[in-house]
Parts: structure tokens; C-alpha cells; sequence
């Protein structure tokens, strides 16, 4: 696992320099999961202060917890392609939870 910190990055605000800018974990399956402390400046609504990000290759596999993460949720971008080449999607699962899901463009 990684983790850093806004402080690490240089945030002028001491209030700020524990919390998590960027914390990682990456599986023997190959998917990684992102998660952070809601940013300055970003509105923070109970029961939702973080996002999670899932990203990785298999397709098959990161469309199967899209389906599961946004059934009985609401989505607010769709899981589909983007102009950086990859599918990615955003969704607030039915417990209050965001999540990003981005399945990474194959390689030529």
C-alpha cells in the first residue's frame, strides 16, 4: 500500500497536511484501489466523505463491480469509453459511497 499525504505534496495549509491525497493498494489480481480525503474546496455530504477509485485491465472483471456498484445507486458518468482511450465511469453506490471504476485501454 502507498499512501500520501496533501502535506507531502506541499499544501500550504497545516489543517490539511495529514490528510490523505492519495492512498493505493494494489492486488495479486492486478486491480488497483484508489481512495483519498475529500479535497479542499469539494463539498462534503454525510455518508459519502470519500471516493474510491478501481482501476485495472480486465474488463470483464471491473464491468462485473460496475454493475454491482451501481445497482440501486445513481450514476453520474457512464462507464464508457473517454477521450484518454480508457473506460471509466462514476456512480454513488446505495449506501452514499462514490466510486470511480476505470478499466485501462489494452496496450498496442
Amino acid at each position: 500500500m502507498r499512501l500520501t499525504t496533501f502535506g507531502e505534496f506541499g499544501a500550504p495549509d497545516p489543517a490539511l497536511a495529514d490528510k490523505v491525497m492519495h492512498a493505493m493498494l494494489e492486488t495479486p489480481g492486478g486491480l488497483t484501489l484508489m481512495a483519498s480525503d475529500t479535497p479542499p474546496g469539494m463539498e462534503v455530504v454525510p455518508g459519502s466523505a470519500i471516493s474510491v477509485s478501481l482501476s485495472g485491465d480486465d474488463a470483464d472483471e471491473l464491468k462485473g463491480y460496475w454493475e454491482k456498484l451501481s445497482e440501486g445507486g445513481a450514476v453520474s458518468v457512464p462507464l464508457e469509453k473517454q477521450m484518454w482511450g480508457d473506460e471509466f465511469g462514476t456512480c454513488r453506490d446505495r449506501f452514499g459511497v462514490d466510486w470511480m471504476v476505470n478499466i485501462t485501454a489494452p496496450q498496442p
